[in-house]
C-alpha cells in the first residue's frame, strides 16, 4: 500500500517516530532544514514546513541564529497524540479485517 499523503506529513511522521523512539532525544538539537533536506533527499521547503506543523504544535522550540530543539514532554505527547490516532481511525480497520479474515486474538498473540 503506497503512502498518498502529502511529503511533508510523511517526513513529519519520521520525524516524530524519531523523538518517541529517542533518536531526537527532549532538548537535543534537531538536524539543520537543509541537512535533513539532504538526508531525505527532499526539497528544503518541504523539510521547513514539516518542522512549522511541529512548531505550531509546541514541540520544537525555535532558537534563531542556534536552531530548533525538542522540548520537554514532546516525546511524550506526540506518544499520546499517536496512541488516540491509532485507537480511533487505524485499530477499528485492522480489527475489521481480521473479523474478515476470521483472526482471532488468540491466534495474533500465537505469532508474537
Amino acid at each position: 500500500m503506497s503512502d498518498i499523503r502529502p511529503v511533508y506529513l510523511r517526513l513529519r511522521d519520521e520525524i516524530a517516530a524519531a523523538i518517541i523512539d529517542g533518536r531526537y532525544p527532549e532538548g537535543d538539537m534537531l538536524p539543520s532544514v537543509r541537512a535533513l533536506a539532504a538526508e531525505q533527499g527532499a526539497n528544503p521547503l518541504t523539510v521547513a514546513k514539516a518542522y512549522q506543523q511541529f512548531q505550531s504544535d509546541g514541540l520544537i522550540q525555535v532558537q534563531r541564529g542556534v536552531g530548533m530543539f525538542v522540548r520537554p514532554g514532546a516525546a511524550e505527547q506526540l506518544r499520546a497524540a499517536e496512541r488516540t490516532a491509532f485507537l480511533d481511525h487505524e485499530w477499528p480497520q485492522i480489527r475489521a479485517r481480521m473479523d474478515r479474515l476470521g483472526i482471532g486474538s488468540a491466534e495474533l498473540f500465537d505469532r508474537a
